[in-house]
């Protein structure tokens, strides 16, 4: 950028726009929006009505050093320090991962399941909260539930209790540093377990962008050799912790599919069938896309 030319809002827009797909984003655009309605303390859509403004030289300076570091590969969410989600804004840091909206279906499929009960005192466990977005969405719609948000990093649950405090539900939910369920006592039991555990394959994580590989918690990616490092004893210990008649849902990666249904004993490519006790009505859940994301198993 040329200090002596005039650079109004529309002008940044366009030249950072292209700098950046030169340098291998995947939504320049929207890169650089995001960045300078960061840089100028406003909403993305003030942008438009601003294309003739020339923003500030503190503002300028701003942008410069977000673009530069996104130009290297930095995440935009981490770089402005937030990411939207279920309609909600959460704070996000290198110490979590960024939210995506396939998690949505996540959040939508448990909602779907607790929502005629949603004037109980319903018992969710978030296994792997990260930032939070799956309990603090669950405690914003389901008002009565009682939420307990997991995660073995301590750094991770302090961004998720403040996302909590931020959208009002602290009193609905404990956060507790634990692997899976180890903390928890060994009779605590839930009527839903919900989670998104890492399911990315060893192999596949050289394959990821640079800036998911790079910037993004490897602990809240890599799953191993098979991609089922967290994912099975997930299965296998929520067998004791979801009470009867209660749920258990995850995500997973569409390639994961088959061996998600093996590990409910269902053979390769199954729709139906019966699978292993103490499970039921084991079913996989496809975006739009038609892609299976989420696994969803009842407890007998």
């Amino acid at each position: 950028m040329a200090q002596t030319e005039t650079w109004t809002v529309g002008r940044l827009l366009q030249w950072t726009a292209q700098y950046l797909k030169e340098r291998g984003s995947d939504s320049p655009r929207l890169d650089a929006e995001v960045l300078l309605a960061h840089a100028r303390g406003c909403r993305r859509i003030e942008l438009y009505t601003a294309y003739d403004q020339e923003p500030s030289e503190t503002q300028r300076t701003a942008f410069r050093e977000l673009v530069r570091r996104r130009a290297e590969g930095a995440p935009v969410a981490y770089l402005v320090g937030e990411r939207e989600f279920y309609s909600l804004p959460f704070r996000v840091t290198p110490d979590v991962l960024i939210p995506r909206p396939e998690t949505e279906l996540l959040v939508i499929r448990l909602l779907d399941l607790a929502g005629p009960r949603k004037n109980e005192p319903l018992r969710i466990c978030d296994v792997g909260t990260g930032s939070g977005i799956i309990a603090i969405c669950a405690a914003k719609h389901l008002p009565q539930a009682r939420l307990t948000a997991l995660d073995i990093s301590p750094k991770a649950l302090d961004v998720a209790r403040q996302n909590a405090q931020r959208h009002g539900v602290t009193e609905q939910i404990a956060f507790v540093q634990s692997d899976l369920f180890s903390a928890l006592p060994p009779g605590e039991r839930f009527d839903f377990v919900v989670g998104n555990p890492p399911y990315v394959t060893t192999r596949e994580m050289t394959e990821l962008p640079p800036d998911v590989r790079n910037h993004e918690p490897r602990q809240a990616l890599d799953a191993g050799e098979r991609g089922l490092n967290v994912i099975e004893p997930l299965v296998r210990q929520s067998e004791t912790r979801v009470v009867p008649g209660g749920y258990l849902l995850f995500e997973i990666s569409p390639m994961l599919r088959d061996t998600a249904a093996g590990l409910f004993g269902l053979p390769s490519g199954a729709e139906d069938g019966r699978p292993r006790a103490p499970w039921a009505d084991v079913q996989f859940i496809k975006d739009h896309a038609g892609r299976t994301r989420v696994v969803q198993a009842r407890r007998t």
